[in-house]
């Protein structure tokens, strides 16, 4: 059981270009159902060096949102910082109760994010000052008593593995400004985005931290209930839903954290249960699934000129599948779960993964451009990383007893000295920004 432990995901493409118009939406869970292509007007032959990092006093999950020049990000130590990217340095922070999972979206000089204190906020991006906030039923961990059946099984057990919030989504087509996000009450809310008033809110049975996705008048949402669900954007009336596989003992391949991206009439997503599904988007009916060995697939997929793009967990695989047919094209190892969703600019994919690299994959062929590491990974690797510069939690759980929950406790904290890489990254004007969970927003240079 304890393969599976430590496999997760998250988040996807971004347009590369976009982010100094004051037209277009920034962030990464925004591209969903809009644009399915990311584009890098020059040529990358892979990373250079790093050209700054700006340091938090928390984990960074988030994905960063670049727009006008700011790198807007959240961390875990309750703050949504603005930094200059030439820089590097702080323009502000804004506090809340709570620490800051989800990622940012900036439109029109307004930043929208959530926080684990149970409010969405919005802010004014130039200075931080608060526009409106909205509370939610709340938002907690996934977690139970025994979780996974690990001791003691009166024990309360939060799901390690929980990193994010469900980020927001804006629709720029609606004369309204609808903005949408889901949440641990297990609600997908659709806000007046200008006011924070409440249009509408449909109840799923589980928690909610799947970004929502727009695409042809429905918005796409999964659940922790098993369930992706397609609403009608305007109205929220559940046009059709569909069941993703349930473990009931375990509970451990089950669920949905990965959110949809939708292209070419299609809805693609990950689940726990080790799945990649492609749906008609229209009725929800499965075109095709990939079986991921038990691996969860928690990333959002990125898709480009026909291919569709994901990472595995306790696989270590990128991947890429002909969008259409669900043909495996492309597969590239790493050395840990990949949870950090792919951004991709010209012909090559740049993703994360726990070990704490990023790498920068030749989508011609396959191979390794080039990679860097996080000031984590370069110091603890050796100490850390078995003998084959693998994650690997057995060799961290030597000694100790595999089926208490303290034991994977102490090896996750163990992995987090590596500064791994959830964040999804986000490539603009030649450099690529992403968080780590060694506490640092990095900015790389592009060869």
């Amino acid at each position: 059981m304890f393969k599976y432990l430590f496999a997760i995901a998250f988040l996807w493409m971004n347009v590369t270009n976009a982010q100094n118009h004051s037209d277009v939406a920034c962030g990464v869970f925004q591209t969903s159902g809009i644009r399915t292509d990311a584009f890098s007007l020059n040529k990358h032959a892979g990373l250079g060096d790093i050209k700054w990092k700006f340091k938090t006093r928390g984990k960074v999950f988030s994905s960063p949102a670049i727009c006008n020049g700011i790198a807007y990000i959240g961390s875990e130590d309750y703050n949504l910082y603005a930094v200059n990217v030439q820089t590097g340095k702080l323009m502000w922070k804004f506090t809340t109760g709570g620490a800051v999972h989800s990622s940012p979206v900036v439109y029109k000089n307004i930043v929208y994010f959530g926080s684990y204190d149970g409010y969405y906020y919005s802010l004014n991006a130039a200075t931080g000052k608060l526009v409106w906030k909205f509370k939610t039923g709340g938002e907690r961990k996934v977690g139970a008593k025994g979780l996974w059946t690990m001791g003691p099984k009166d024990q309360y057990m939060e799901d390690q593995f929980d990193f994010f919030l469900s980020s927001p989504v804006l629709d720029l087509n609606d004369n309204d400004l609808t903005v949408y996000f889901g949440s641990s009450d297990g609600n997908l809310y659709a806000l007046n985005a200008n006011t924070g008033e409440k249009k509408w809110v449909f109840k799923t049975n589980g928690i909610i931290r799947a970004s929502p996705a727009l695409y042809r008048g429905k918005v796409y949402i999964g659940s922790w209930d098993t369930f992706l669900y397609a609403l009608d954007a305007r109205t929220g009336k559940l046009e059709w839903k569909f069941e993703t596989g349930n473990q009931p003992v375990y509970h451990l391949l089950e669920g949905i954290q990965s959110s949809p991206t939708c292209a070419d009439g299609m809805v693609y997503f990950g689940s726990r249960d080790g799945f990649f599904y492609a749906l008609n988007a229209d009725n929800g009916k499965q075109v095709w699934k990939y079986g991921a060995d038990n691996s969860w697939i928690l990333t959002t997929a990125a898709i480009k000129d026909g291919s569709v793009y994901i990472g595995t967990s306790d696989t270590f695989l990128f991947l890429a599948f002909d969008a259409k047919t669900g043909k495996e094209k492309l597969r590239f190892k790493t050395n840990g779960y990949i949870y950090s969703s792919p951004s991709i600019a010209g012909n090559t994919a740049y993703f994360g993964d726990f070990s704490g690299s990023l790498f920068a994959v030749d989508l011609t062929t396959g191979k390794l451009a080039s990679k860097v590491s996080t000031a984590g990974r370069t110091k603890n690797a050796a100490n850390v990383l078995n003998p084959k510069g693998d994650v690997d939690f057995n060799f961290l759980a030597k000694g100790m007893d595999n089926s208490l929950y303290a034991t994977s406790v102490t090896v996750m904290n163990k992995l987090y000295t590596l500064g791994p890489i959830v964040s999804s990254p986000v490539v603009s004007n030649d450099v690529i920004y992403f968080g780590s969970a060694d506490g640092y927003l990095y900015a790389v240079n592009l060869n």
